[in-house]
């Protein structure tokens, strides 16, 4: 797990206050320790972190630098199949959106990490890949306590669920088709096949994004906000549609198969006398009706299954190793901290039900710093179902290798919250400090 920290520029109303006096230090492993005080004169002691950090970024580095320094390597190794993965952590107001993602998607003259990255992938594409119709395919969904909403499909609730393949899947409501036929319908991937169609997609299911009041930011993101970016072709994207389809068909006669077998053996067993079920012998099971369902649930079932592997097929094509490859950006909900005095700055301001998010959001971020270090040190028990959020990012941290998923933490130089700032130092050091 790579770690970087990132000091946001002071805000216009925090000028007139001292800063956090700070200063970093190499190590010789080529890994960096961040040390805090609350003012440069104050009586307080220094707090040095461990030498967790691979780099730490200034106020005046733009995005520019950190995406050049901390996301740009990872595009080659993706454009040859791999996964990777970012995560912004940081307290309310400490630059994680402004990172990841930004506020105003039009402007093109200083775009944040996730576009900067389908923009290296397009430019890839029209130049290595030309003639293979590569595009990326977007999907946006955040988690607001425990619930999904998919971004891209009018904030509708999704639900997460965990399929025979040991993956947690985000799935959308029941909907019923013609001819009987049942989908559950899936999270949107919407295909771009160039980067503005990619940035209007983008900006339009940012704009379902909820946000609240935080301790100390009044628009604060109050979710976890999850931006995939999939390497995909229209042979792809065509056969994922006629998986759905065919698994549209597979429901319905599946759950006739289950009906006709519960009815057949109802009818086949009476009770006796002595309140046990015995045959009953006024009724012969129907072997053939249940014969011909089963059958044809077989059918469905091999055509979902030749569904599938038609979508194995092109992944693994060796024209196009990078086919299903991702890059996933995850703008963490802000943490919230208690001052020393017990206290939340603006706290008064703050309904029940966002008192209640605000607690619901440190308990997420615990389960995921559980997670990481988990990972980190390579433990053959990794606590993902501690949490909604954890169990969604399973699939990422299990698909993405050693050295391509990093956490950057955002911090404030207001020295004002400090405390806040020393706390999402220590918890990102907590995960930068593992020796793997």
């Amino acid at each position: 797990m790579n770690v970087y920290a990132r000091w946001r520029p002071i805000a216009t109303s925090e000028a007139v206050l001292e800063e956090i006096a700070r200063q970093t230090d190499s190590t010789s492993h080529s890994l960096t320790s961040v040390s805090i005080k609350r003012r440069a004169l104050a009586e307080d002691g220094l707090w040095t972190s461990p030498a967790a950090f691979h780099a730490a970024f200034n106020p005046e580095d733009n995005n520019a630098k950190l995406y050049n320094d901390v996301v740009a390597p990872s595009i080659p190794r993706v454009l040859c199949g791999e996964n990777a993965s970012f995560f912004a952590y940081g307290h309310s107001g400490s630059g994680k959106t402004h990172t990841v993602i930004g506020y105003d998607l039009r402007e093109s003259r200083n775009l944040e990490l996730c576009l900067r990255a389908a923009r290296q992938l397009f430019d890839a594409f029209n130049t290595r890949n030309a003639g293979q119709g590569l595009g990326v395919g977007l999907s946006v969904f955040e988690l607001r306590r425990k619930t999904a909403f998919d971004l891209l499909n009018n904030r509708t609730q999704c639900f997460d669920r965990e399929g025979p393949d040991g993956k947690v899947h985000i799935r959308g409501s029941t909907e019923m088709l013609d001819g009987g036929k049942v989908r559950v319908r899936p999270i949107i991937q919407q295909p771009c096949w160039d980067f503005a169609s990619f940035q209007q997609a983008l900006g339009k299911a940012l704009e379902q994004r909820a946000t609240g009041s935080s301790s100390v930011h009044e628009q604060s993101s109050r979710t976890h906000a999850f931006l995939q970016l999939e390497i995909v072709n229209q042979e792809l994207v065509d056969a994922r549609n006629a998986l759905f389809e065919r698994q549209s068909e597979l429901v319905p006669v599946g759950k006739r198969a289950t009906d006709i077998m519960v009815e057949e053996d109802t009818k086949s067993v009476v009770r006796g006398v002595d309140g046990e079920w015995v045959p009953n012998p006024h009724y012969r099971k129907d072997q053939t009706r249940i014969d011909t369902i089963e059958a044809e649930k077989a059918r469905c079932e091999a055509r979902v299954a030749a569904a599938e592997g038609d979508i194995e097929a092109i992944v693994q094509s060796p024209s196009t190793t990078c086919l299903g490859a991702k890059i996933v950006f995850v703008d963490l909900a802000g943490a919230e901290y208690y001052a020393e005095n017990g206290h939340r700055p603006q706290a008064s301001k703050q309904t029940l039900q966002e008192r209640q998010e605000g607690r619901q959001i440190n308990s997420d971020l615990l389960a995921l710093k559980e997670v990481m270090r988990a990972w980190s040190q390579g433990q053959t028990r990794i606590p993902f179902r501690s949490s909604t959020l954890t169990m969604v990012l399973r699939e990422h941290f299990t698909s993405t290798a050693k050295g391509n998923s990093t956490i950057i933490v955002t911090v404030s130089p207001a020295a004002e919250q400090f405390a806040a700032t020393l706390n999402s130092l220590k918890y990102a050091s907590l995960v930068g400090a593992v020796k793997t």
